[in-house]
């Protein structure tokens, strides 16, 4: 194990403050913008698989997001992977799941209820998904009956918000094309579709939900790693190869073998221009190739395929 730097030497990664996972790819729905390819064939792994992952998430997180895909279309593989964390975290772990809502009904609130999700996130209000918000109306309705408060608009975003005591709340949301199109999602259907926004300037690693923070966290948001599926990123997008496989590794290993990786460590500061300088690409190079290829994300893939192996951690 290469030695740490003072930085990384006083960074416990067994405590994460948070964690978004992707436990499967499958769907009821096969948007145009999907970046990740969900729909009804969607990637899935097996329960063992799942359960596996479970084991090896940090020892402590502050809050777990559960996403797809659909979360509810294995919604019985669902209801295992929340009993198994409750069976390791109990209530010091907060509980989200993000979910289209197409699916939702009161007998399955309860039953999320039950097994301890206390934060609900609607992301499909939006002209891209099949329902494209037409089920907003009867979810609040829904939501209301259980004693599931609106009021929380952002507690993915605001760090403040979460970092609190678990009261049922639930929100909405969608993809717009300066944000997710603009950023994240030149990726996957996206890209086969050719909807995907062209803007080299839009840095999507800068924001929550891209690689900022996913070793440091920062003032204003959590230390926030991906698990798509087994593949341990440093974003949600994430990087062209894994970081690791958490159906065999443990997630706080893995983050202690990067924290002290110069190429990495940018990437940590939401700064993909300047993450090949230690090995000699740089800062102008990245943005020029950024501007060719119109996006900071394939841009990221292009270094890592060309310039860097993650597995390896050495220069290509």
């Amino acid at each position: 194990m290469p030695e740490l730097s003072p930085a990384a030497q006083g960074r416990d990664y067994h405590h994460v403050e948070s964690v978004y996972w992707v436990f499967t790819q499958v769907c009821n729905d096969k948007c145009d913008h999907c970046y990740n390819l969900s729909g009804p064939q969607g990637e899935r792994m097996s329960l063992e698989e799942c359960l596996a992952v479970v084991q090896h998430l940090p020892a402590s997180m502050d809050r777990l997001i559960l996403s797809g895909g659909e979360p509810l279309a294995e919604r019985e593989k669902l209801y295992a992977i929340l009993d198994a964390l409750q069976a390791r975290y109990g209530s010091r772990t907060q509980f989200m799941l993000q979910t289209n809502g197409d699916l939702l009904t009161g007998e399955i609130l309860d039953r999320l209820i039950e097994k301890g999700v206390s934060r609900f996130d609607i992301a499909s209000i939006d002209r891209y998904h099949k329902a494209a918000g037409g089920r907003l109306e009867l979810l609040k309705e829904l939501f209301e009956s259980r004693g599931v408060s609106g009021d929380e608009k952002e507690p993915l975003v605001r760090r403040d918000n979460f970092l609190k005591p678990f009261a049922l709340s639930w929100g909405y949301w969608g993809a717009t094309e300066d944000m997710w199109l603009g950023g994240n999602w030149a990726r996957g259907r996206a890209m086969e579709k050719g909807i995907w926004k062209r803007d080299p300037h839009h840095n999507f690693c800068a924001i929550l939900s891209g690689a900022i923070g996913f070793l440091s966290g920062g003032e204003t948001i959590p230390q926030e790693i991906s698990v798509q599926l087994w593949r341990i990123n440093p974003c949600c997008p994430g990087t062209r190869d894994p970081l690791g496989d958490a159906r065999v590794q443990d997630v706080s290993e893995v983050l202690r073998r990067v924290a002290d990786n110069p190429v990495l460590q940018m990437l940590d500061k939401g700064n993909p221009f300047n993450m090949g300088e230690s090995i000699g690409i740089s800062a102008e190079h990245a943005v020029k190739r950024c501007g060719e290829l119109g996006n900071v994300c394939l841009w990221c893939d292009e270094f890592f395929e060309k310039h860097y192996d993650l597995e390896g951690l050495r220069v290509r």
